[in-house]
Parts: structure tokens; sequence; C-alpha cells
């Protein structure tokens, strides 16, 4: 598997320039959906003890996640997997780290009928949605109909969709503006190519495009199995989705298991457990100069 993973470096070393994209446009959504979703996403009613909401794990003002290392969820429940960021989640391949929905219309209800999140069944959403004055007319005036699960998902989906971050330093440098990025940040981009940083960050989300194992140098000690949890093939192991790099300094903690705080030290931990590297003191520096490039703006409605 080493000799594959090898090869692999240097290809992706001569190709790039291919392996990201810049994103520096918004893709299609419906605004008016949107809005709705936005509404539904901020309401704490929608939990079994009214004071949890999508954006209490997912905090728009907090790079999309909620800055602890497991959140808390209905009846102060504490969870066993660190939040991920919201933020163009519409690029990923899979959802969640384990990969168990296929797609934001398969995740969207996860969250809402999990007892340890926000604990409601279809039913008690549908009461609660219905019974609002303020729903009621938004729903018959943009679905034609009272609210259904359908459609509840529909713009639940609608606003994920327009959670896209554009226009970061690195993607106005990808896309022709050279003096977007400094010397450093430069050379930190010529690193994380050079080192593989980019075999598995790469696409259009810099990352949640692919499974990986972690561990695959040295041991993760992770507790969490990731997808063979799912699968029960032990081949599935230790492997979760590779999370997006996108806005990576405003995510912390770290992993799926949020055992670090610090950007430098998650670097230093990949190195060493992925790539098999121990990193300089030098490399680390710019690696993380070159991350902090991958901030980008949110617009909000």
């Amino acid at each position: 598997m080493k000799k594959i993973f090898f090869v692999i470096l240097i290809s992706s070393y001569i190709f790039a320039e291919n392996l990201i994209t810049p994103l520096i446009e918004i893709p299609e959504f419906n605004l008016e959906k949107a809005r709705l979703g936005k509404i539904i996403f901020l309401d704490k009613d929608l939990s079994k003890d009214r004071k949890v909401s999508c954006a209490s794990c997912h905090d728009l003002e907090n790079g999309g996640n909620d800055g602890k290392r497991f959140s808390q969820g209905n009846d102060n429940q504490e969870g066993n997997v660190n939040s991920p960021t919201v933020f163009n989640s519409r690029f990923n391949f899979r959802q969640f780290w384990n990969g168990r929905a296929k797609s934001l219309e398969e995740q969207a209800l996860f969250p809402i009928l999990n007892p340890m999140e926000m604990g409601l069944t279809i039913r008690e959403v549908l009461e609660i949605i219905n019974g609002k004055d303020f729903y009621v007319e938004n729903f018959q005036r943009i679905y034609g109909e009272k609210a259904t699960i359908e459609n509840i998902v529909d713009s639940l989906v609608e606003f994920e969709k327009s959670l896209v971050t554009i226009n970061s330093k690195f993607d106005r440098y990808l896309a022709g503006d050279k003096k977007a990025l400094n010397s450093d940040e430069v050379e930190g981009y010529e690193i994380f190519v050079n080192r593989g940083c980019i075999n598995c960050h790469n696409g259009i989300n810099i990352g949640g495009n692919s499974f990986n194992k972690f561990g695959i140098f040295l041991d993760s000690n992770s507790i969490d199995y990731g997808r063979f949890e799912l699968t029960n093939d032990r081949e599935d192991k230790y492997f979760f989705k590779v999370p997006t790099l996108r806005n990576i300094e405003l995510t912390a903690p770290y992993f799926h298991d949020g055992r670090t705080n610090s950007l430098r030290e998650a670097v230093y931990m990949m190195g060493n457990v992925q790539l098999g590297l121990e990193l300089s003191d030098d490399e680390l520096d710019k690696l993380v100069i070159f991350l902090k490039t991958l901030t980008g703006n949110y617009k909000s409605f």
C-alpha cells in the first residue's frame, strides 16, 4: 500500500494545478426556499427541550461548527464525534465523518431525529412546524401545501446549499491573481503539494471527496472505528471521510474526535500519522500560513 501511496504522491505533484478547483462564485440555489430553511435551521423549538437548533452545533458566526470537542444536544447530552463545519457541505461526496448519508437530503433529518441531538420524532416535527402561522403561510406560498417531511428537508437542503464561502486568497491565486499570496504562503502551498497533503485534500472543497484511513504509517489511537461501524468490514476500520480544509483556521478542534485545538499540532499529526514524515518547524509554520489562505467569505441573507 505504501508503494501505491508514493506513486500517487509523485503524480499529484505533476498535476497539482488541476487538483484543486477555485471557488469564486456561489452555485445556484433557490433563495426563497433557502430563506425558509434558514428559519428552520435556527429554530430551537425543533428540539425536545426547546433549547437546541441546528445552529447550536453549526454556528454560522463561528466557522460553521461550535468550537467544542463534542457538542451538547437535547437535555445537555454530549455526543462522541466532533461537529464538522456546515459550510461548503454541498460539495462533500458524503455527509458525516463516517459517510453514513450519501447526500444533503439524507443528512438533513439525522440531527433532528437523533435522541442525543434534537430528539424529536417525525410526527413531532410536523406538529411543531404546522402549528406555527409563519410556517403554514410560507410553506403554502412556496410549496403550495402544508409542511411535509419532504418539503421541510427540501428547504433545509436549499439553505445548506447557500452556505458557501468564496474568494479566499488561495481561490484568487488559483484563478490567476498570482499577487493574492505572498512568498511564505506560496512556499506553504508548494510544501502542501510536495509533501503529499494534496493527495487527499483536493477538489473544489480541498477534501470531502474521499475516504481515507486515519493512521496509514502510525497508529492514530482512535477509539472510533469510522466506517467499520457501518459496514462491519474489517477493511473499513479507521476509515473516515477526508474533511474539507476550507476555513480550517476557524474550525478547531480538529479531527473526528476533536483531539487538538492547535492547527499546527494537527498538521504535525497528519504529517506523522498519514505521511510518515517528521515535518520541520519551518515546514509546519509555512503549511499553517498556507492553510490560513483557505478562509473564504460568506454573505448571509
